[in-house]
């Protein structure tokens, strides 16, 4: 790979393509339209009827991983927008809202894969690698001159047509397939080591949990003498702790807003049913608190502790006024042990709407000694900070790769760097 130099450009005057000064020599401008056809394949409704298809929406493609996602569903209850055809080689891109990137190309389609309408399906023709193109297409450069032509405020979109009408750099079929080539190599390395670091990123989440989980179950001494917890999931804890009902240890309510009663950039926060903290400007509530969300795919993971000013959504639930425990420390259970309870398959039907006998019901273990109660406490957080200092580097190594595969694909799409003679070589060009 070698940067490109000026005596390899020539230089561009063209005012449709602002964008580029200077392209490599034996590289042209051209329209999309001018190689590609876009939604060709019409789908014909009568073979369909009555048939499974695999349907993929805007919100099932990923541009960053080059993937889709579909959902089974019969063709006569699909969306009125299932009506895109594909075949292998194609890319998909989405006309709506197209700076989420829903763009992906597709190989060796299944059977009876159909695309939404919000879709343009772009087949490259003859003379062109149809990887080079389904790259050049994900280009972050294309994509933000594509929301740039795009009309709306709320939903921007672009009509298929004016998107083929867009201008492009195309290098000649055998840099094409080195380019290609070249991409496919150093963006499967990148992707290897992303997937090597969420993994490790989730090891260290399950670390947390195990090390937490110990923590407020059995307690810093390994030496302590044991009892039955007689909870199943609880198994044995320190002779000396004691076993508690929640409904004895604190009082619990829901609360009076809804999500629409957000301020942005208002005085007070805002507990809703996410991990996410809105603001408000009124507060219901002045103190020690934990919020936990009371339906939906929060049930059992979303918790918050605050000591302060706040309000909270009609459908969190707010554990105050503590009992024998401290605040902190009943947090951290709830964190760790809550879902043991919530997310059971003898539990299901809780879930979407967390009952409020499962809270009062849910068995808590601890020490009386508020002093071993700290200090648990205070352990418990010296570990959470060093293993989230540690998720804090992965994650930001991660977004330093995908910010490298990003500029290296528009670098090489675009001729700012040449791929070397292996390529060229494994292209056919030498």
């Amino acid at each position: 790979m070698k940067v490109a130099r000026d005596k390899e450009c020539k230089i561009l005057n063209e005012t449709n393509v602002h964008w580029a000064d200077k392209i490599p020599y034996g590289w042209q401008v051209l329209r999309i339209q001018d190689f590609a056809t876009v939604n060709d394949d019409l789908i014909k409704e009568r073979k369909f009827r009555n048939q499974q298809i695999k349907y993929v929406d805007i919100s099932g493609v990923n541009a960053y991983e080059n993937t889709y996602l579909y959902e089974i569903q019969r063709f006569d209850d699909a969306p009125s927008r299932a009506r895109r055809l594909v075949k292998s080689g194609d890319t998909v891109f989405s006309t709506v809202r197209p700076y989420l990137k829903a763009i992906a190309t597709v190989v060796n389609p299944e059977k009876s894969l159909i695309f939404s309408t919000g879709f343009a399906v772009i087949r490259p023709g003859e003379g062109t690698d149809y990887r080079f193109i389904g790259y050049l297409l994900r280009d972050e450069m294309f994509v933000n001159r594509v929301a740039a032509n795009s009309v709306g405020a709320s939903y921007p979109a672009i009509n298929a047509s004016d998107l083929i009408k867009l201008h492009v750099l195309i290098p000649p079929l055998p840099e094409q397939r080195a380019i290609a080539n070249f991409l496919d190599e150093k963006c499967a390395r990148i992707d290897e080591a992303v997937r090597i670091k969420e993994r490790q990123i989730e090891l260290l989440r399950e670390r947390r949990q195990i090390l937490i989980q110990k923590a407020v179950t059995r307690g810093l001494n390994p030496d302590a003498p044991m009892k039955d917890s007689g909870v199943d999931w609880i198994g044995q804890i320190p002779a000396h702790w004691e076993l508690r009902r929640f409904k004895f240890l604190c009082s619990i309510c829901t609360g009076a807003r809804n999500t629409e009663d957000r301020v942005d950039n208002a005085t007070y926060p805002f507990f809703v049913r996410s991990q996410s903290v809105e603001r408000i400007d009124t507060y219901s509530f002045d103190g020690e608190a934990i919020l936990t969300a009371g339906d939906g795919a929060g049930v059992g993971k979303v918790f918050h502790y605050i000591n302060g000013k706040f309000d909270f959504h009609q459908r969190v639930y707010k554990f105050s006024d503590f009992k024998e425990v401290l605040g902190k420390y009943l947090f951290l259970y709830l964190r760790n042990n809550f879902a043991n309870v919530a997310l059971l398959g003898t539990a299901k039907s809780t879930v979407d709407s967390l009952r409020l006998p499962l809270i009062q019901d849910f068995e808590v273990v601890f020490p009386l000694d508020i002093q071993e109660q700290q200090k648990i406490i205070e352990t418990a957080y010296s570990e959470d900070e060093k293993i989230a200092d540690v998720i804090s580097t992965k994650q930001s190594q991660i977004t330093a790769l995908q910010e490298y595969k990003t500029v290296l694909i528009n670098a090489a799409v675009t001729g700012r760097i040449r791929v070397g003679g292996e390529q060229l070589a494994a292209s056919g060009r030498l």
